[in-house]
């Protein structure tokens, strides 16, 4: 694996060069409306960056993961976004750095070249893969050890979702006698190592068997399926020097957590700059002129977890309109504990201008600054509201930061009429959340805000 990872960081460097030198040689009758580009040594600093994000970035797509050896569909697919994703990481950095001599035609070609390099290996790799040889050196061979019932069902899931680099040469039902003929499977077949599937009531017999495969020098894979989750994902971790297992059903800790952290902290303050002077002044001046009150609407909204934050917005209702809540609530649109009203004659004129383009909610940059919020995420609920929760499933949209725009916001906003298909969009986004769903959740909100698609 890491071999891998070392091999695609240098053809992500050799793609950079030759971006640089098909740029450099194209002749000059061709490019005459493109800026004259540098000499490579000028460049070499991004290898820098290329170096480590190119690997990192396949990893996260899971390009590494079991079939590495196969070119099919899915890998293709994950190679091209993690190009893709590649090539907006260097423009950022760029961006932030301020450099602009680097030709934007050497990025885009970076990335094509990069997505070309690694459609060839993954042929050759394939292609070697089909040779004894290849298939010797590749392949990693197995002895599945566990009860039978449990052997049966690992068998099963290879067949759903076959290994290309696995191969299970025998199997044998875990019991205090089977220890021996163990040692001799190993023997006859040389294998790799063991796979171990087994219920919590083995333990002591799984222990035997790790204790057999230390002695034999070979690995032991335990199957940590003992207690059944439906979302819950299983990782290891170190707690006080003991392996402990880790069931999580949120977004693991990974570079693209720290990523989209990066995105929300550079995003939130560039727009503030651009939009502070301009159309956040504009606002703020014409809800002063339009109608008495404060500027600012705050809010305690419940955040990740469910700790209470003050959230912004510009004010788009009366002063009152708290205090008259309770005489709306026959008008409630939503199914369940969220209040959506059509026409509610508490907004002003303004005021439904602003939320019908999302102005109201520029404010909430701020929020994502101090790290309350993010661009991307479920729309942070009153306090209030958050305690009417009935079911314990609708807890877990507080298990992420709340966010500036999410699934909800892109699929109608307002359209949703019961609190369960928000939840249920919510929920959609955790269980399936990735730094490449936060850029496209972005990208399709620009047009459902420009158009005030949904809103009211």
């Amino acid at each position: 694996m890491q071999f891998q990872q070392l091999m695609d960081a240098g053809l992500f460097m050799i793609a950079y060069w030759v971006a640089h030198l098909l740029r450099f040689q194209f002749p000059n009758e061709l490019l005459s409306t493109l800026s004259p580009i540098e000499p490579f040594h000028r460049y070499l600093w991004i290898w820098v960056i290329v170096f480590p994000l190119g690997p990192i970035l396949l990893e996260a797509q899971d390009y590494y993961g079991h079939g590495s050896a196969a070119i099919n569909r899915r890998r293709v697919w994950q190679a091209l976004r993690a190009c893709v994703l590649l090539v907006i990481g260097v423009i950022l950095v760029l961006f932030v750095l301020r450099v602009h001599y680097v030709a934007r035609s050497v990025i885009i070609l970076f990335g094509a070249v990069g997505f070309a390099l690694l459609m060839l290996r993954m042929a050759v790799m394939a292609q070697w893969g089909q040779t004894e040889l290849g298939r010797g050196q590749c392949r990693r061979r197995f002895i599945l050890v566990g009860a039978s019932e449990d052997a049966e069902r690992v068998m099963e899931d290879l067949k759903r979702h076959p290994a290309d680099d696995v191969d299970i040469l025998a199997r044998l039902d875990l019991n205090e006698e089977s220890l021996e003929k163990l040692v001799e499977l190993l023997h006859e077949h040389s294998a790799n190592g063991v796979i171990l599937s087994a219920r919590h009531t083995m333990f002591g017999q799984i222990e035997k068997a790790i204790q057999t495969c230390e002695l034999e020098g070979v690995e032991a894979w335990l199957m940590a399926d003992f207690f059944k989750t439906n979302i819950s994902r299983t990782s290891m971790d170190d707690f006080c020097g003991r392996p402990t297992l880790v069931f999580q059903s949120t977004p693991e800790e990974s570079w693209q957590g720290f990523a989209k952290h990066v995105i929300d902290i550079v995003g939130a303050a560039i727009m503030l700059l651009v939009l502070a002077p301009t159309l956040m002044a504009l606002a703020a001046v014409a809800i002063r002129l339009t109608s008495p009150g404060p500027i600012l609407f705050r809010q305690k909204r419940s955040g990740l977890n469910g700790r209470p934050f003050t959230m912004l917005k510009f004010r788009t209702m009366v002063t009152d309109a708290e205090q008259r809540k309770d005489e709306m609530a026959a008008f409630n649109e939503m199914e369940g504990p969220v209040f959506k009203v059509t026409g509610d004659p508490r907004i002003t004129r303004l005021g439904r201008f602003l939320r019908k383009y999302s102005i109201d909610e520029f404010p909430q940059l701020w929020n994502v600054l101090r790290g309350e919020m993010s661009l991307v995420g479920p729309r942070p609920l009153p306090v209030d509201e958050t305690k009417q929760f009935n079911e314990l499933a609708h807890r877990r949209r507080l298990s992420v930061k709340p966010g500036l725009t999410c699934l909800w916001q892109i699929s109608g906003r307002n359209e949703v009429k019961d609190f369960k298909d928000w939840v249920r969009l919510d929920l959609e986004y955790i269980d399936n959340w990735s730094l490449w769903l936060d850029l496209t959740i972005l990208a399709r909100t620009v047009p459902a805000v420009l158009l005030g698609a949904g809103a009211k």
